[in-house]
Formats: C-alpha cells, structure tokens, sequence
C-alpha cells in the first residue's frame, strides 16, 4: 500500500512566507543606504571642489554631473546670464555620448531664443520662458525639471535635470538635491566675483600707493636754509593722496647757478601753501598740476600778485571742467630786507606772531578762488618782518578738524595754541608737533581726521 505523500506542515510553510519580506526589506534598507552613501560622497566632492577650485569654470564644469548623479537622471544643463543679458548654456553633461551632440544643439538653439537682463522679470516667469523653449526643441520623449541660480537675490541662471525615462518623478527630495547643488553653483560665483573685485582693490591699492609716492617726493623733503630764516613744515593727508600743498621754490636761477656777482643766498625764496577743494586722488591730480604751473610762473620775475593771476587764467580751463576749485597763499622772502611779500588767493590768512608785542595778526589780501572766475585779480601787500617774528602757514584741515561731539576746533582755537606755542617753544619744529599734538588731542586718539592738514613755520632769528 503506497503512502500518501505528507503536506507541509503550517509551521514549515510560514517560515517560508516570513523569510521573504525580512530579505527584501533588508535589501531595501541597504540599498538605500548606498544611495545616501551616494549622495553624501557626491555633495562632499561638490563642496570639496568649492573649497580648491580658483578657476571658476573648473567648477562649473562638475555641477551638471552632479545634478545628474544624485537625481538619478539622464543628463543635466546649466544656462547662466551673459552681461548682454542673452541666456548662455555654460555647461552640459548628457551619459549618452551619441546624443549629447544632438541635445546640445537643442538646447542652444532653445537659449538663444531668449534675452533678457537678470531680475527684469520675476525667477518663475523666466523660468517658464525657458521650459518651453527647451520643450519645443527637446520634443515630448525629454522630460525636463529646473531651479533658479540665486546670487543675493539677483537671479543668474538655472540649473536642469533632463530625463528620457517616461517613469522619472520629480520627488521632493530630488527638488531639494537640484536645489542644494544650484545653491553651491550660486555660492562659487558669488565667491569668483569677490576675488575679482578683491583683485581689481589691490590693484587700486597699489596704484593709490604709487600715486602717494609720487605725491611725497614732489612736497619738499626738507626745508630750504634761508640766512636769517627756521623753517618747519608737516603736512598729513587725510587719504593717501591728499589735495594739500606746500612748497618753497627758488624765484630765479641763482639758486642752483649762482653768478660771479652775487650769492644764491640772498634770493628770495617763494613759499607757498594751497588747498584743492576736494579729498583723494582727483585733489591730488589737481595739486600736482598746480605744482608744476606754479614753479614755472615764478621764474617770469612777476609780483606774488601777477604769479597767481597768470597762474589763474592758465588752470581756469581745467579747473572748470573738473568743477573744482584751488585756494593758494603764494608769498616771497627777501632775506637781505627781511620783507615778506604775499598775496591771497582765498586761502585761510597766515598767522603773524609779532615778537614785540606778542599779538597776532593775518596776512591777508583780496582775491578769488583759483578756478572761479578767468578775470580775477589779486591784490599785493609786504609785511616787515622783526627778529623773533613768526608766520604760521596752515589749510583748514586744523581749523576744521572736529570732535566726536561735533565740536570743531576753530580759528580762535588755533591762534590761542599758537600764541601759546610761540611764547614757549624752542624752534619752528617744535612748534608744528604741537600743534599737530593739540588739534590730535581734541579730535581723539581713536579717530582719523575726515580732511588733510597742513602746517609751514617760518622763523626769524
């Protein structure tokens, strides 16, 4: 008698049916860690290559890959502005090398259909232009999912992710990947565009450090020596090119050819102080204009008067297309006659401590703005000048200098320190340090003055 072959027991066959679900959530659970393995070494790689790269589109070139690998699509495009506003497809990758040629050209022919400047309509509206373009050129078999390429706000391309896969989804966590990725793209061009603006500052740096230099040696190293004469100068540019100026020129050639007949030390010396209405590097252009103009009008022999009306018609044309305008002091020391002849183009009066007396009085004479008016005419006055006599020559950096109240330092100020410094300082030098020290002292030892400031002592032993 044949035996009936046994059914498999209830408990075999649940073991059958239990194993199968525990294996294939298990190969679920590490599939899905691959995946975020995955993307978590694609998007360190991303942020490494944002860290090393200095060449803005060596990185570039990583971002389509990228999109394409954590989302899992066909291809990826990344379209920024052009400065013209004219959409640019920068970079392409496509795994199907046999297409990539074809696409390509579907979606340059699609970017060029578009213009338009960054932020003139709204990120979805342009965003949409661009959709359908690429869908008309593309054909229906490409499906195709972007985001806007954000730079402070400013809307600066688009990244896509590109698929043939009728099936593709565009999940929520592939959106958030695309977005991180156009993120980081937004965050190298951001960055590229600080280091050329960081490059463009230090060769403005430089430049402004040449023009200093430049501005240093054509002031006086050092003063002159004038028989019966101390002389003492500082001047303290506000930036480091500044519109102040100061300078002693010899009024003829006897200075540095001397004749059989007569001494370069008894010439008269010119000294001179001026002030650019303005700060910075247009001031300094100005002044060293100026300069130049000014030393040759002292060499035709003319009264202090004459030199600053020449010198007035010759600047007015480019005082005037640069709206600026030059006050100047221009005086001459006869040192044999002890005569200082001046006259004032607008500038603030030199100080002149009388030793006898110890009062103070200004050197002063009528006469406009270098700049103002091409018909201006400037008046002529001498002082007679006594041992122990000295004469301040100063800009309105000192006068005007101001506190963090507000306060500013004054001209009524700045003749009680001198009166003072005249009354107990040794020599002309010590004279300006203090000064500088006391009109330093009412700004702040922790504040920069906002205007150049300028000082000239003469002395008579």
């Amino acid at each position: 008698m044949s035996q009936v072959p046994s059914k498999p027991t209830d408990s075999n066959h649940n073991a059958t049916t239990d194993v199968t679900p525990v294996v294939a959530l298990k190969e679920l659970v590490a599939r899905l860690h691959r995946e975020q393995n995955k993307i978590q070494d694609l998007l360190s790689s991303l942020g490494f290559a944002l860290r090393s790269f200095n060449n803005l589109n060596q990185f570039l070139e990583l971002i389509p890959l990228m999109a394409t690998r954590v989302t899992d699509a066909d291809g990826s495009a990344l379209f920024l502005y052009k400065p013209n506003g004219q959409i640019r497809l920068e970079q392409l990758h496509w795994q199907d090398s046999q297409q990539r040629k074809n696409i390509r050209k579907a979606l340059e022919t699609a970017s060029s259909q578009i213009s338009f400047l960054p932020n003139s309509v709204s990120p979805s509206t342009s965003t949409s232009i661009l959709d359908a373009q690429m869908h008309q050129y593309l054909g229906p078999d490409v499906q195709v999912f972007g985001t806007a390429i954000l730079v402070k706000h400013t809307e600066r391309g688009w990244l896509y992710v590109l698929s043939r896969d009728p099936e593709y989804s565009w999940t929520e966590t592939r959106q958030k990947l695309v977005r991180l990725v156009a993120d980081q793209t937004a965050v190298a061009i951001e960055n590229d565009e600080l280091a050329v603006e960081l490059r463009k500052k230090e060769r403005l740096d430089q430049e402004l450090e040449i023009g200093a230099e430049i501005q240093r040696r054509l002031l006086p190293r050092q003063c002159p020596s004038i028989p019966g004469v101390v002389l003492a100068a500082r001047c303290k540019p506000a930036n480091r090119v500044g519109g102040d100026y100061y300078d002693f020129i010899p009024t003829n050639h006897n200075h540095l050819h001397p004749s059989k007949n007569g001494r370069p030390e008894d010439a008269s010396w010119g000294l001179v102080i001026g002030d650019v209405m303005g700060k910075g590097v247009p001031a300094g252009l100005i002044m060293t204009m100026m300069r130049g103009m000014l030393r040759g009008e002292v060499l035709h022999g003319n009264s202090p008067g004459g030199i600053l009306q020449n010198l007035n018609r010759v600047m007015y044309a480019d005082l005037e297309n640069s709206h600026r305008f030059v006050t100047l002091f221009y005086s001459e020391y006869d040192p044999c006659k002890r005569i200082l002849s001046y006259s004032n183009a607008a500038h603030n009066p030199p100080l002149w401590w009388h030793a006898a007396t110890r009062n103070v009085t200004r050197l002063d004479t009528e006469g406009m703005l270098i700049g103002l008016d091409v018909h201006s005419e400037y008046k002529d006055a001498q002082a007679q000048l006594e041992p122990g006599d000295t004469i301040i020559y100063y800009t309105d950096g000192l006068t005007d200098a101001a506190a963090a109240g507000g306060d500013r330092y004054d001209e009524d100020s700045f003749i009680t320190s001198f009166s003072t410094a005249c009354k107990y300082c040794n020599n002309p030098q010590e004279i300006v340090d203090y000064l500088f020290d006391q009109v330093e002292e009412f700004i702040g030892s922790d504040r920069q003055n906002t205007d150049d400031m300028t000082l000239v002592v003469l002395q008579i032993l």
